[in-house]
């Protein structure tokens, strides 16, 4: 069931008790976390989209709250008010079928009373009685037939698509400012939990700036100062602001040269991967009026008259070479006076923690270190997350060039296909879902940006990567068309449930993304056709 008072029945509720954390290994999760101070039992981002009392089969007196991103949200966990508690806003496009669509009590046999009561009637009247008993037996199935056909029609419509809803940090931050506890920390957290949705195209451009929106205002009364305060403010103090600034990646921790050169958003659209794509960087940077010698070097390092007015010399370059979104709405974070933050490049930063590949880190470790950088008493860390990034960010683009150049993205009919070679450089970096989902979408922005092939712009894509040779086992990855009106609803989870049952291919659906799976490779033929079969 929703829970409509946070305060009352959630935060009232566990305060006093010890429970249980589970949270997802994605930065809006550890965003959450972190504002959630308390020792709690709260699942996130993770739990809503499944039938939890099915897979746990918990003890009656155990309660879980839910606070997930994913959609559709469970009917069960919807519809039941004793264990399930669901810390989500309602806000949100939900569309939870009626329950009377989708749950019917069951009738209670009656056919031995009915006998019993028979008994001293008349031979005629039995016969009677019988013929409109069967009669009303049969129409009551019919109906029960009906009922269930339409049934699976509405859960079908229902669970079609996965999509996610408002970011959990923003949840979690919306409750500590409802019991006047939120913090300027606090607000950060929620920031970089709405940044990574928008980083990894969870969610529409339309709802990113609506969420902007709802946080600037907090923004505005937590970092309020007048001049003088502004001039008196202490060298560990922390502020937070909204600004307009470039899509461009870690710019202001690298030179603006390996930025241009591994955003996704900058290397599509000059298609970077071919040497005419070279060219028309070499010109967008000419058109500037920029030295290379400055482009290359460390953007801390520019001369500071160029970087005054870099901004604004960068959007008006890019808008002649039809890059008209280069600036996007964001905030950035100072500590102190040496060190400034976007919120792009924490999350960047806190992903290539969690999903580092390092020999001597487990997962466990990863995510202690990635919560550990969101604190502002532990900036080294996060310094070592930007160093991973940039070594990511590298990787991603030098492997979309590989696979575009070689043309190992194919049409498979309804959808496009990629599969990365074992062998492929750099291949252990996209072991983990993030990573590989980023890499997916990063490639399908390029491909759309590269072919010409104007049916081929609106097809979605399926990547797989090796995951274990040992075990013989590749992830796959669904992601949607790349379009304009792209609504960010995802039909693969479904269609791989399907196609893998249908074939009876061994998967694991190891993951809270439904459109990410686990599949033995030698199924992975028969996989793939059943899945163009059913997308036909």
């Amino acid at each position: 069931m929703f829970v409509s008072d946070f305060r009352k029945e959630f935060y009232e509720v566990v305060q006093s008790q010890r429970v249980l954390l589970f949270v997802a290994s994605d930065v809006d999760a550890l965003c959450a976390c972190k504002i959630l101070q308390f020792r709690s039992f709260v699942l996130i981002n993770c739990g809503a989209n499944v039938d939890l009392l099915d897979i746990l089969q918990p003890d009656e007196d155990a309660i879980f709250f839910v606070c997930d991103t994913h959609r559709p949200v469970n009917v069960v966990n919807v519809y039941n008010d004793t264990q399930i508690k669901l810390l989500i806003k309602q806000d949100d496009d939900l569309e939870i079928p009626a329950y009377d669509d989708i749950f019917r009590d069951e009738e209670e046999d009656e056919e031995h009373s009915a006998n019993e009561s028979d008994k001293g009637s008349e031979p005629s009247e039995k016969r009677t009685r019988l013929e409109e008993e069967i009669v009303e037996q049969t129409m009551k199935r019919r109906q029960r037939r009906e009922w269930e056909a339409r049934r699976r029609d509405i859960l079908f419509d229902y669970e079609q698509y996965e999509y996610h809803g408002t970011s959990s940090a923003m949840v979690m931050f919306d409750l500590a400012w409802m019991m006047s506890k939120d913090l300027n920390d606090m607000l950060w957290w929620a920031i970089v939990g709405l940044t990574d949705q928008w980083v990894q195209d969870k969610i529409t451009q339309m709802k990113y700036v609506t969420d902007v929106g709802v946080l600037q205002r907090h923004v505005s009364r937590h970092n309020h100062r007048n001049e003088d305060e502004e001039n008196a403010l202490s060298v560990d103090c922390t502020r937070i602001s909204f600004e307009y600034d470039l899509r461009l990646a870690l710019y202001q921790h690298w030179s603006l040269h390996e930025s241009l050169c591994n955003t996704c958003y900058t290397a599509a659209r000059f298609k970077l991967w071919s040497v005419h794509g070279q060219k028309r960087l070499q010109e967008f940077l000419a058109d500037m009026g920029l030295p290379l010698k400055q482009v290359k070097q460390k953007f801390q390092s520019m001369d500071i008259s160029l970087k005054e007015n870099l901004r604004e010399m960068i959007e008006e370059s890019a808008n002649k070479f039809g890059m008209r979104d280069m600036r996007v709405q964001t905030f950035s974070i100072h500590f102190g006076f040496k060190h400034k933050f976007l919120a792009s490049d924490v999350v960047f930063a806190t992903m290539s923690l969690m999903e580092s590949p390092e020999k001597d880190s487990s997962g466990t470790d990863n995510f202690i270190q990635a919560l550990d950088s969101l604190s502002r008493s532990n900036l080294d860390k996060l310094y070592h997350g930007l160093e991973l990034a940039k070594k990511q960010l590298r990787a991603t683009q030098q492997t979309i060039a590989s696979c575009l150049c070689t043309n190992l993205v194919i049409s498979q009919g309804p959808f496009l296909y990629c599969s990365l070679m074992e062998g492929t450089p750099d291949l252990v970096l996209f072991s983990k879902p993030a990573s590989l989902s980023l890499l997916s979408r990063h490639l399908l922005k390029s491909f759309v940006c590269s072919t010409k092939n104007r049916r081929c712009k609106l097809l979605p894509l399926v990547m797989a990567a090796p995951l274990s040779v040992e075990q013989g086992t590749v992830t796959m990855v669904g992601i949607p068309p790349e379009t304009d009106s792209s609504d960010r609803k995802n039909f693969f989870g479904r269609a791989f449930e399907k196609a893998a049952e249908g074939t009876n291919s061994r998967t694991l659906h190891n993951h809270f993304d439904l459109s990410v799976i686990e599949l033995k490779a030698e199924d992975r033929s028969k996989f793939l056709d059943a899945l163009v079969s059913l997308l036909s």
